[in-house]
C-alpha cells in the first residue's frame, strides 16, 4: 500500500527529473526564438528552474531521502510536442508563439505539481519543505503571466502579422501582380445621420 510520503518521495523525484529535462528544452527555445524579450524571458526562466533542482535537492536533504529523479513521461510529452512545432513552424513569428505556447505549458505543469507537492509538504508536516516547494509555486505563476503579457503585447501580434505578410506575397507571387480589391459602391444614405 502507498503511503503519502511515499506519494510525496516519487512525485519530488518525478519533478526533479522534470526540471532537468525542463532546461534542456528552454535552453533550446532560448536559441531559436525570433523575440528579443521571448529570449530574455526564456533565459530568465532557465536561471529560476537551476535554482528549482537546489531547491528540491535541499527538500532531499531535509526529508532524509536520497537525492534521485524518476522519469516524468508527462514533461517529455510537453518537451517533444514543442521540439515537434519548432521544427514545423517555419515562419520565426509563428515559432515564437509556439514555443511561448509550449513554456506556458511547462509552467502550468509545473504550478500542478508544486502545488500538490507543497500541501502534502503541509499535510506531512515538513514545514521547510512546504516553503520552498511554495516558492517554486509562485515563481511558475509569475513565468505564466509574465508570458501571457509578452503574448499579448508581442508574439501573437507579431504571428499574426507575419502570417498577412506571407499571404499577401503568396497572392502577389501567384498572380504576378497586387491583388485586386473589389470596389463596392456604398449604400444609399450611407454615412447619412437618421433624423
Amino acid at each position: 500500500m502507498l503511503t503519502l510520503q511515499e506519494l510525496f518521495q516519487g512525485t519530488l523525484r518525478d519533478i526533479y527529473y522534470a526540471e532537468t529535462t525542463i532546461i534542456k528544452g528552454l535552453t533550446k527555445m532560448t536559441r531559436k526564438a525570433a523575440s528579443e524579450q521571448l529570449a530574455a524571458a526564456l533565459q530568465a526562466r532557465l536561471d529560476i528552474s537551476e535554482s528549482h533542482v537546489e531547491r528540491l535537492e535541499k527538500i532531499f536533504e531535509v526529508i532524509g531521502a536520497p537525492t534521485k529523479s524518476k522519469k516524468c513521461e508527462a514533461i517529455h510529452g510537453i518537451v517533444d510536442e514543442s521540439e515537434k512545432i519548432m521544427k514545423k513552424a517555419k515562419d520565426r513569428m509563428v515559432r515564437d508563439a509556439a514555443m511561448l505556447a509550449s513554456a506556458q505549458g511547462i509552467a502550468h505543469y509545473e504550478i500542478s505539481r508544486y502545488g500538490t507537492l507543497r500541501a502534502w509538504a503541509e499535510q506531512l508536516h515538513l514545514p521547510v519543505a512546504a516553503q520552498l516547494l511554495d516558492e517554486a509555486v509562485h515563481e511558475a505563476k509569475e513565468f505564466d503571466s509574465k508570458l501571457s503579457a509578452l503574448a499579448l503585447a508581442e508574439i501573437n501580434v507579431n504571428a499574426e502579422k507575419s502570417e498577412s505578410e506571407d499571404e499577401n506575397v503568396d497572392t502577389e507571387s501567384r498572380s504576378g501582380s497586387a491583388p485586386r480589391v473589389k470596389k463596392t459602391k456604398p449604400a444609399p444614405n450611407e454615412g447619412l445621420a437618421n433624423e
